[in-house]
């Protein structure tokens, strides 16, 4: 009798390239806190010889993905790696579909006007319309915020279970960034509960102070939300007539990208009902 003999499934790890993998955690540790670092600390985090990080620096900078600061000993990110991370956000469907639905909303309200997506725990701006007025947004294409501080991180969050918030919170107590920021996941889960109902979220001041955002959800053809089409307001400056409007735009613009990235709401006894 023949025994049959399996394929064995060869190892995950075999296929990686140990330089490349250190190569890319070493430009991972450039951040906005830390725009600068010099050979030892970087030797010190990655936990390699001091001579295996000059090497890897030595090739990035050859790239173009690191550069010394004025010829020093200190390194920072270079051009290359900002025109990969514009590449790559020209390369999004969304960005390209929603990016003049945001210059027509900017146009209508005359607020600046961004598109967000999720990573983790932090939001990212993928696409911005800013407004000509005295307003200065302190954001740009490009910068992260906490999902579960920020009004965009809400509507990027309401679509996960408690058990998924959990996990990703698995914190008793969540970090404070003003006193409109939620205690813990259970008062993150019921905020967001009242914002899926309520279909979009407006509030003042609860990652600023004096700012207020209103955001409504994108959603893409499974019926996930990908995305948050939000404007941004200075509270001094509201103009009360003009704030349901300002409501009403940004949620049929976010009702449009969703129509174009081939999202259908579904139907509840014969009425459309958009989740």
């Amino acid at each position: 009798m023949t025994t049959l003999q399996l394929p064995v499934e060869e190892p995950q790890d075999k296929y990686l390239v140990p330089g490349l993998e250190r190569g890319l955690r070493l430009l991972c540790e450039f951040s906005r806190k830390d725009k600068s670092l010099s050979a030892p600390e970087l030797a010190r985090r990655l936990d390699v010889p001091r001579s295996t990080v000059f090497r890897l620096l030595a090739t990035l900078e050859r790239m173009g993905f690191v550069e010394r600061n004025d010829g020093g000993r200190d390194y920072r990110l270079g051009m290359a790696v900002l025109h990969l991370g514009f590449e790559y956000l020209a390369s999004l469907e969304l960005t390209e579909i929603g990016r003049p639905l945001l210059e027509r909303l900017r146009d209508e309200i005359h607020y600046p006007c961004n598109l967000v997506v999720r990573d983790g725990r932090s939001i990212v701006y993928v696409a911005k319309s800013v407004a000509p007025t005295a307003f200065v947004s302190s954001v740009s294409v490009g910068t992260r915020l906490p999902a579960h501080a920020t009004v965009l991180g809400r509507v990027l969050l309401e679509d996960l279970s408690l058990a998924e918030l959990r996990e990703l919170y698995p914190e008793e107590r969540l970090e404070r960034f003003s006193d409109s920021t939620p205690k813990t996941v259970l008062d993150l889960f019921h905020m967001l509960q009242e914002d899926r109902q309520r279909g979009y979220v407006l509030q003042e001041g609860f990652y600023e102070s004096r700012i207020s955002t209103v955001a409504a959800p994108v959603r893409d053809q499974s019926g996930r939300v990908v995305a948050a089409l939000g404007a941004t307001i200075p509270a001094p400056h509201i103009d009360e007539t003009q704030l349901d409007l300002i409501v009403r735009r940004v949620r049929e613009s976010a009702d449009e990208l969703s129509r174009l990235l081939d999202y259908v709401p579904e139907k509840s006894g014969g009425m459309v009902v958009n989740l």
